[in-house]
C-alpha cells in the first residue's frame, strides 16, 4: 500500500498538498495506488466530499489518475516531478551529450546589444501603459513570418515557447480536455499539459513529422487541440515535409474547431523550408523562439495567431507579467537587424555534426533518426541498460523516458558540441551498448 508515508490534512487543499509533496519527494512512487476516498476520509476524520475534492484537484494538476473501480493512483509520469529530472548524473570526466543545449560557440555576443538597448531605455524609458511589443521587433517578426507563408495575424511576445503554449492552451481549453501531442516529443510540453489539468493523447512521429492517421484518430476521438513541431523536433529531429503538411491540413480541415499550436523553435538553426499548417483551423497559434539560435536565457518568443486567440493571450498577459522586457525585445531586434547569427552557417554546422554521427551509427548497423536540428534519436531495446552502459563507457546520453508517453524506448544524443572525430568512438560505444550485430534492435 502506501508504505511509510501517511497522507495528512483536514481540508481539501491540505490533503492534496500532502500527496503532491510526497510525490515530489519520491515517497509516493509513480503508479502507486492511493487509499479509497471513504477509507482516507475515515482515517483523517473528514467528510468523504473533502477527500473527493482533494483527489479532483490532484487529477486536474496531473499528479494522479483515476481508473473507475480500480481507484486512484499516482500518474506514471506525474506533473509535479517533471521530466527534466529524468536524467543521469554526469560524473567528472564523462562526456555529456545529454543536455539539448545549443553550442555556446555559435551563439552571438549579447553584451553590446543589451548595452545599446539599455542606453535607449535610459533615454526613452518604457512605463506602464506603453505598448507591450517593441515596434521594430514586431515589424521584423511579421516580415519573417510573411516570408515563410504564416498567415497574417497579430503579434505578441512571450517568455519563451512554453510560456506561449501555456497561455494559448489556457485561453481555449478547460480541465479534462484532451490535447494531441507528439510521442516521442518535448518533455516540458508533456509535463505542461497534465499540469494544466488537460489530458495528453499521443500521436506517433516519423522523420517527416506527426503521423496523419494518428492525428486523425486523436481528433476523431475528441482531442480539442494539436501541438506540432515544424522543424528540429525534440527529440527525434523530425521536420514537417511538404507531403506530410498536405496530409495534416486535409485532416485538420475535417476538424476545423481544433486548436492548432505550431512550434518553430528551429528557426535560424535549420536549413529546411517551413511548411506551416497555420490557418487551416479557426483557432491557431504559431510560436517562434529565439532560444536555440540566440540564447536560451533571452526567454523570448514571438507568437502570432488568429485574432481571438491573440486577444485572449494578450489580455491575460496584461493581468500577469504585463509584458516581456522591452530592453530584451530591443536587443533581439538589433540581433536580427545586424544578422548576428548566420543561419545558414549555424544550420550547416549542426548538420555536419548530426550527419557525421548518423553515418557512423549506420556503418555499425545502428538505426537512428535526426533529419534536422541538434539531436539524434536512437531506438533501443533496454533504455535503462543502454544509458548505464554508455555512462560506464564515458558518455552521458538522455534517457528516452523524458520524452515518451507510449512510444518505444530510445535515447537522445545532442550533437551541438560534438567535435570532429568524436562521432566514431561514440558510435562504437552505442553499438556495443545495443549488443552484437544480429541482435541489433530496430523499430
Amino acid at each position: 500500500m502506501l508504505g511509510e508515508y501517511r497522507i495528512t490534512g483536514r481540508g481539501a487543499a491540505e490533503i492534496s498538498a500532502s500527496v503532491e509533496r510526497a510525490v515530489g519527494a519520491g515517497e509516493l512512487e509513480p503508479g502507486q495506488p492511493l487509499p479509497p476516498m471513504r477509507e482516507l476520509a475515515e482515517r483523517l476524520g473528514v467528510n468523504p466530499n473533502t477527500v473527493a475534492a482533494a483527489y479532483r484537484n490532484l487529477r486536474e494538476r496531473g499528479v494522479i489518475e483515476t481508473a473507475g473501480r480500480r481507484g486512484s493512483r499516482v500518474r506514471a509520469k506525474p506533473a509535479t516531478t517533471g521530466r527534466e529530472f529524468i536524467g543521469v548524473e554526469v560524473p567528472e570526466g564523462v562526456r555529456d551529450v545529454s543536455g539539448g543545449n545549443p553550442d555556446p560557440a555559435l551563439l552571438p555576443a549579447l553584451g553590446p546589444v543589451f548595452a545599446a538597448a539599455a542606453e535607449q531605455g535610459d533615454r526613452d524609458p518604457v512605463l506602464y501603459g506603453h505598448a507591450p511589443v517593441e515596434p521594430e521587433l514586431e515589424r521584423m517578426a511579421r516580415a519573417g513570418l510573411d516570408a515563410d507563408g504564416v498567415p497574417d495575424g497579430p503579434v505578441a511576445v512571450t517568455s519563451g515557447s512554453l510560456d506561449a503554449m501555456e497561455r494559448v492552451l489556457a485561453a481555449h481549453l478547460r480541465p479534462g480536455d484532451a490535447v494531441a501531442v507528439e510521442d516521442p516529443g518535448w518533455g516540458s510540453l508533456l509535463d505542461l499539459v497534465p499540469a494544466l489539468g488537460l489530458r495528453t493523447v499521443p500521436v506517433g512521429v516519423d522523420d517527416e513529422g506527426p503521423l496523419s492517421d494518428d492525428v486523425h484518430r486523436a481528433l476523431a476521438a475528441g482531442a480539442r487541440a494539436l501541438v506540432v513541431t515544424d522543424r528540429a523536433q525534440n527529440p527525434t529531429g523530425a521536420a514537417l515535409s511538404a507531403t506530410r503538411a498536405r496530409a495534416l491540413r486535409s485532416v485538420l480541415r475535417d476538424h476545423p474547431e481544433t486548436l492548432l499550436i505550431e512550434d518553430d523553435h528551429g528557426h535560424h538553426i535549420v536549413d529546411l523550408p517551413l511548411h506551416p499548417l497555420a490557418g487551416t483551423t479557426h483557432s491557431w497559434a504559431f510560436v517562434r523562439s529565439a532560444a536555440k539560435a540566440y540564447g536560451p536565457d533571452l526567454r523570448l518568443a514571438v507568437l502570432t495567431g488568429d485574432a481571438v486567440t491573440l486577444d485572449r493571450v494578450r489580455g491575460r498577459q496584461r493581468l500577469g507579467p504585463g509584458w516581456v522586457s522591452r530592453i530584451t525585445q530591443r536587443a533581439v531586434a538589433q540581433l536580427w537587424a545586424e544578422g548576428a547569427v548566420d543561419a545558414r552557417a549555424v544550420a550547416a554546422a549542426y548538420g555536419r555534426r548530426r550527419d557525421a554521427l548518423l553515418g557512423a551509427l549506420g556503418q555499425r548497423g545502428v538505426q537512428a533518426h535526426g533529419r534536422s536540428g541538434m539531436n539524434v534519436w536512437i531506438p533501443v531495446p533496454d533504455e535503462t541498460g543502454a544509458v548505464a552502459r554508455l555512462l560506464h563507457a564515458g558518455w552521458a546520453v538522455a534517457p528516452g523516458a523524458r520524452f515518451r508517453i507510449g512510444a518505444p524506448p530510445g535515447i537522445r544524443i545532442t550533437v551541438s558540441t560534438l567535435a570532429d572525430g568524436e562521432e566514431r568512438p561514440l558510435a562504437d560505444v552505442v553499438a556495443a551498448a545495443l549488443g552484437p550485430g544480429p541482435g541489433r534492435y530496430y523499430v
